[in-house]
């Protein structure tokens, strides 16, 4: 028997939600001995009906040969334990009850048939006297174990998390029993090694880290530097890690278990935590639709839950078997099979990276599966805007360049059409820099595919130059401020989402008409009208004003917005020309890209990009 899941429990209390759900109207106490063991005072009852202690049963019948899996729990004391099985309605069934009395080692198997559309599956526990959970595991027959990994963090100027993260993986048995070793690429100026921690962590991963020093690359060449280190080594996998984030150790075994055990080489992704928000469940399997080529959740009921708020028991979307093409690289396990197959990522610089590589794996026969129970916790993208700042760039030219390698519809689809939309976006909130930076991300791509790898270690300081001939991308701090607004910390009505159908045609040709017609007045561009937080920010309101600070976050920072009517009329301009030409010539510049695609992944390229010379991996 192969042991492909623990049962875990959390250091931090505050995740607790995560691993263990009280049933309504049941008495509930359960304390945390450790990391696998737990004690239930007498008359409670406690389920393992969470996320990451319920068994994924929908992706191993789906993806997998076995007909069913077992749980394993290691128990003293006096009480009672059922296995419950759910369908992908999320409508549960209970399978068996077993009493025990003493010590006692249980085993209760749980079939796989008829739960590949959908279903988990758990155990419950009912305490009549004090009862020790002294460890709990599933299991299956006959898997392969002999899968390892090498995981690859790539990392700028983010040491404090990267030194937790090997912390972490050192201080994990199980964890240290499939890994090969840690490759950390530090492309930033604040090192790793430096780290106070660092010593102890590398101490504790007996041998197995190796840190890789090489320019500003960003994640495209982190992860493929990553990878060429992961195959050299001879690992089975190679798990992309970003550097921002707090991990459950667990979910590294589980995902090199897992994969081991798929029919055919598959791509195992990790679920996203909210880092500020631990109990959010932020991001699940993702999709690229090819109507318009952008990214999103695959489960079109796909929604934010709060599990200390809400079970999985009840989450009904959660009990459904998604598909994805692709998995964020916050946290991805790739068979370095997969890798020497298809390549290296393309070189991206960050933005769409991921996406593009699923989707060139789903090409190549290779499935992505996005598997509950693996997760970290990360800053999500509700708490930081990135399409606005020099990030900009990269989010429209990689966009368009993965939907000329991918797209299965003529000319893209509605994909040109959609980013000229959001230069227009852009425009009617005074976002001028931002739709210079996408423009410009067009003109690089009717440039060709040489300039991707061309650009790699130049382009983010030439975008970040052309920052200071915009106001609003001057960022004001406390200690910095703006001009004190006019209106400051204006109260607006709540409206989530903006308008839509005709009310949006309407909104979109009176803003644009006062965008051209409308003069600015010289007193808005000495001092703010109104001041907003970052939410509020949003393109249906900021075009109601001509001058407008917008707060980013809690420590006040913010960026200052002014209307500018040449700016609007010339940026536009460029936009539609542009949009235009790509249009035209969408046959010709797609057909450049796709017979370039494979040179432009290739681990010679990418050598040479990096500066790797012969010995030096």
């Amino acid at each position: 028997m192969t042991t492909v899941q623990h049962i875990v429990f959390p250091t931090d209390l505050d995740k607790l939600p995560l691993y263990v759900e009280s049933p309504r109207g049941a008495t509930s106490s359960i304390d945390v001995v450790s990391r696998r063991s737990a004690h239930l005072v007498a008359g409670s009852e406690v389920s393992f009906a969470s996320y990451f202690n319920a068994f994924p049963l929908m992706h191993w019948a789906a993806n997998t040969s076995f007909e069913s899996v077992t749980v394993v729990l290691e128990l003293a004391g006096r009480g009672q334990v059922r296995v419950v099985r759910t369908d992908a309605r999320g409508h549960a069934s209970r399978l068996d009850a077993v009493r025990f009395d003493g010590t006692q080692t249980l085993r209760l198997t749980v079939p796989t048939a008829g739960t590949a559309d959908g279903g988990w599956c758990w155990f419950e526990l009912t305490a009549s006297s004090d009862v020790e959970l002294t460890s709990g595991h599933w299991e299956v027959d006959g898997a392969p174990a002999d899968g390892t990994v090498t995981v690859a963090v790539t990392t700028f100027n983010k040491p404090d998390f990267c030194v937790r993260t090997l912390g972490a993986l050192a201080g994990d048995e199980d964890v240290l029993a499939v890994l090969d070793g840690v490759v950390v690429v530090d492309q930033g100026t604040q090192k790793v090694a430096a780290e106070a921690g660092f010593s102890e962590a590398e101490q504790g991963l007996g041998g197995r880290l190796h840190i890789v020093d090489q320019p500003n690359l960003g994640g495209s060449g982190g992860f493929s530097r990553g990878m060429i280190e992961a195959t050299a080594a001879g690992s089975t996998h190679v798990m992309l890690l970003d550097d921002d984030v707090a991990i459950e150790p667990e979910s590294i075994f589980r995902a090199v278990r897992f994969a081991d055990a798929c029919s055919r080489p598959t791509i195992v992704g990790g679920h996203m935590f909210d880092m500020y928000r631990p109990t959010n469940l932020h991001a699940v399997s993702e999709i690229v639709q090819q109507s318009n080529f952008m990214w999103g959740p695959a489960d079109p009921d796909h929604r934010l839950v709060d599990f200390s708020d809400e079970s999985l028991r009840a989450t009904r979307w959660l009990h459904r078997r998604p598909r994805a093409d692709y998995n964020g690289w916050w946290m991805c396990l790739i068979p370095t099979a997969v890798v020497r197959e298809i390549g290296l990522s393309m070189p991206y610089f960050i933005k769409w990276d991921d996406a593009e590589y699923g989707l060139r794996a789903k090409s190549a026969g290779v499935p992505t599966v996005s598997l509950p129970g693996v997760a970290l916790w990360h800053i999500t993208w509700q708490d930081k805007d990135d399409a606005i700042d020099w990030q900009a760039y990269f989010h429209a030219r990689n966009r368009i360049v993965s939907g000329l390698l991918h797209s299965v519809e003529e000319g893209g689809g509605a994909l040109l059409a959609d980013s000229s939309r959001l230069n227009l976006k852009h425009l009617l909130s005074m976002q001028y820099y931002a739709t210079t930076l996408r423009n410009t991300a067009i003109r690089d791509v009717l440039r060709g595919p040489a300039l991707l790898h061309a650009t790699m270690a130049t382009r983010l300081g030439e975008l970040r130059a052309l920052s200071k001939d915009f106001g609003e991308a001057r960022t004001y701090t406390v200690e910095n401020p703006a001009p004190a607004a006019v209106h400051a910390d204006v109260t607006l009505g709540r409206q989530e989402r903006g308008p839509r159908g005709v009310a949006l045609a309407v909104f979109t040709l009176r803003a644009v008409v006062r965008q051209v017609l409308v003069p600015v007045r010289a007193e808005k561009r000495r001092r703010p009208d109104a001041q907003l937080d970052r939410r509020q920010g949003v393109w249906w309101v900021l075009p109601k004003y001509d001058s407008v600070l917008v707060l980013a976050g809690e420590d006040r920072t913010g960026s200052w917005y002014v209307r500018d009517r040449r700016a609007f009329l010339r940026l536009w301009w460029e936009s539609i020309s542009l949009h235009r030409e790509l249009k035209r010539r969408w046959p010709e510049i797609q057909k450049a890209y796709r017979d370039q695609a494979e040179a432009l992944v290739a681990p010679a390229a990418w050598r040479a990009t990096i500066g790797i010379v012969d010995g030096d991996d």
